[in-house]
C-alpha cells in the first residue's frame, strides 16, 4: 500500500544557493546580539514584517514589534544571564538551520512559576529565511516542557513517552 505523495520542500524549491555567505553573515551577527541582550535595535538583522512562528507555548509573532514585545522582553524578564549556545548551523542559500541550548538564570516568573533562581538549560531549533539582508521567517522550536521539568514542573503529568526509554524500570519490554 503506497502512502501519500504531496509536493514536498515547496519553501525551499526556488533558494538562491549564491546567497549562502550572505545569509551566514545576517545569522551569525544576529546570535551575536541576541548574546549581547539587544531588543531595541535587532532589527538590524529582521524585517519590520518578519514572521517568528512557535510551537504551542511559544505562539508567533507577526513583525519586528511583537517579537520584541511578546517573545524578547518576556524571555528576558524570566530568564536572566541568558546565553546563546549554537550546537550546530546549516547554511545554503537563503536558509540557515540551528539547534543548541540557552544557558540562563530563572529570575522572573516563568508559565506561572515564580522565580526560583535555579540555572536553566533552554533546548530549541531555528529554521531562517534571509531575504535582502534581513531575516523574514523563523520556524521555532523551544522546549518548553523541559524547561518547566528543571523547575520542578512535569506539564505530561506523569505520561510522558521517557517512559519508553532504554533503561527506564517502568518501560515495557520490546515486542519479540
Amino acid at each position: 500500500m503506497a502512502g501519500a505523495r504531496p509536493e514536498q520542500a515547496v519553501l525551499t524549491k526556488d533558494n538562491d544557493g549564491s546567497k549562502t555567505k550572505q545569509t551566514r553573515a545576517v545569522i551569525e551577527g544576529m546570535v551575536d546580539g541576541l548574546n549581547d541582550h539587544r531588543i531595541n535595535d535587532i532589527g538590524e538583522f529582521f524585517s519590520q514584517s518578519f514572521r517568528w512562528m512557535g510551537n504551542f507555548g511559544c505562539g508567533s509573532k507577526d513583525g519586528l514589534r511583537e517579537f520584541q514585545d511578546n517573545w524578547q522582553r518576556p524571555f528576558q524578564a524570566a530568564f536572566s544571564d541568558k546565553v546563546c549556545v549554537d550546537e550546530a548551523r546549516l547554511f545554503d542559500g537563503e536558509w540557515s538551520a540551528a539547534f543548541g541550548r540557552q544557558e540562563a538564570v530563572h529570575s522572573g516568573e516563568f508559565m506561572g512559576i515564580a522565580p526560583t533562581g535555579k540555572k536553566v538549560e533552554i533546548r530549541y531549533m531555528d529554521f531562517w529565511k534571509v531575504v535582502d539582508g534581513k531575516i523574514v521567517d523563523n520556524w521555532v522550536m523551544v522546549d518548553f516542557p523541559h524547561v518547566m521539568s528543571q523547575l520542578g514542573v512535569d506539564v505530561f503529568n506523569g505520561h510522558g513517552w521517557e517512559k519508553f526509554d532504554r533503561g527506564d524500570e517502568t518501560a515495557p519490554s520490546p515486542a519479540t
